[in-house]
């Protein structure tokens, strides 16, 4: 019996939190039919590397927005209409998963509005990366039955009464994109009576050969942690799990110092001086 699923234009796929081999074999497939890559910052060079077909025309559309550095979404979105309409095929490449705080509802919008034919490839998301390379299980029997994603960016995200809440639960809680609002958020659950149980954790680039792992007390972490800049990117976790960490962890910090992707500059991607590749996890 024949589907009436036309074949995709377009794939919206997610390239895995850092480490080339965590990407699927899905993605894999689909990349290696592509006339086009829209590449995110956070995507292994590597996978770019291995995967694409030589043929392949990549065009870097980058986001960094602690460096106010972005390509417009308006313009990703002309490019995938533009391309997919000379009958070219599309991957729309980002790092961790495509559905977890990415902009994918308005690539999905602008392509159901031009009637553009689309797959979605989900990939692992940085939080299940960043946990499993730090040995910190995100709903461990005993410590948390859930876990929930979140942003702390600007203020205004969180209101009053949330932080309540969040201060109380007894849920892990993972922060994306929120290394620049530290203090803060670690002062507010302070305020709030978080227990004493809970640790904060922040994971630098976490599965590439740069990941380190810090984690402290709410009441220790101005002076152990509090006054240091951490790479980007940097996932925060917060909860009982975090005590799990020395016990399990199965990754020494990396010893080295470095970026492990690309920067943005002036709208493009450039590439950093370290050694992409050098992987023994």
């Amino acid at each position: 019996m024949k589907t009436n699923i036309k074949s995709p234009k377009v794939y919206l796929i997610g390239a895995g939190p850092g480490n080339p081999e965590l990407i699927t074999v899905k993605a894999v497939k689909a990349i290696a039919t592509a006339d086009i890559i829209l590449c995110d910052r956070l995507v292994s060079p590597e996978i770019l590397e291995t995967y694409v077909n030589e043929n392949t025309e990549i065009i870097y559309v980058g986001k960094e927005c602690s460096k106010n550095a972005s390509i417009p979404q308006s313009h990703i979105n002309t490019l995938m209409v533009e391309h997919a309409k000379q009958n070219k095929t599309i991957v729309r490449l980002k790092g961790g998963d495509v559905s977890i705080f990415s902009n994918i509802l308005d690539e999905l919008q602008i392509l159901k509005q031009n009637k553009i034919p689309y797959k979605i490839i989900p990939g692992i998301t940085a939080a299940l990366g960043a946990a499993a390379f730090a040995g910190m299980p995100l709903t461990a029997r005993g410590y948390s039955t859930s876990v929930r994603f979140l942003t702390y960016y600007k203020s205004e995200i969180v209101t009053e009464e949330y932080w309540k809440e969040l201060a109380l639960t007894n849920d892990t809680l993972v922060f994306y994109m929120s290394k620049g609002n530290l203090s803060p958020l670690v002062e507010k659950l302070k305020q709030l009576d978080i227990s004493a149980d809970k640790k904060i954790a922040i994971i630098e680039q976490a599965t590439t050969p740069f990941q380190k792992v810090y984690t402290s007390s709410f009441d220790d972490f101005n002076e152990k942690i509090g006054d240091k800049n951490f790479a980007s990117p940097s996932l925060v976790v917060v909860g009982k799990i975090v005590n799990l960490h020395e016990e399990f962890s199965w990754l020494e910090n990396a010893q080295k110092e470095g970026l492990y992707f690309k920067s943005v500059e002036n709208g493009s991607l450039i590439p950093t001086t370290q050694n992409f590749f050098d992987y023994a996890v």
